[in-house]
């Protein structure tokens, strides 16, 4: 056992102990003001089951902050096992939609493939945090495929198969 106070000192050992909690992988997707805008994230999480409530992180020192903060929809497409090139596609560049479906001017765009769930959010809470921000969205709709979710944990993509 290592036993530290997270700080610039100890960085990279608070990153590896975040990393031991696997999360799921989405794509959040939202209309900025020159077009799609998309953004790889494994900050997800459920709130509340009535009224329906999700949330997720943006980083600020992202480009895609202003985009993704300030859209009043977005979408949380949860990634399925396996979809590790589109995580890393959207974790580089956020406007590459090409093959993916959304129409040009759809709020929010919506992918066609790659997720096995998928939330389509009014944001109803923006509350500052840190290095991130917290958005909370109330979702509108939602859709669901078969399927295992891409999985990170450990710096690793990976997928999650139940016991049964």
């Amino acid at each position: 056992m290592e036993r530290f106070i997270p700080g610039p000192d100890t960085q990279r050992l608070y990153r590896d102990a975040l990393g031991s909690f696997a999360t799921g992988v989405t794509v959040v997707t939202a209309l900025g003001s020159h077009g799609p805008v998309g953004m790889t994230a494994n900050s997800f999480s459920s709130v509340s089951l009535d009224p329906p409530l999700v949330l997720w992180s943006p980083a600020r020192a992202s480009t895609r902050y202003p985009a993704m903060s300030g859209a009043e929809r977005f979408a949380i497409h949860v990634l399925g096992a396996g979809e590790e090139d589109l995580a890393a596609r959207f974790a580089r560049s956020g406007a590459d939609f090409e093959g993916l479906g959304p129409e040009s001017g759809d709020d929010p765009p919506l992918l066609e493939q790659g997720w096995i769930a998928r939330f389509v959010c009014r944001r109803v809470a923006l509350h500052e945090a840190g290095d991130h921000a917290i958005v909370v969205g109330h979702v509108e709709d939602c859709a669901r495929r078969e399927g295992p979710p891409l999985v990170f944990a450990g710096g690793a993509y990976g997928d999650f198969s139940p016991l049964g």
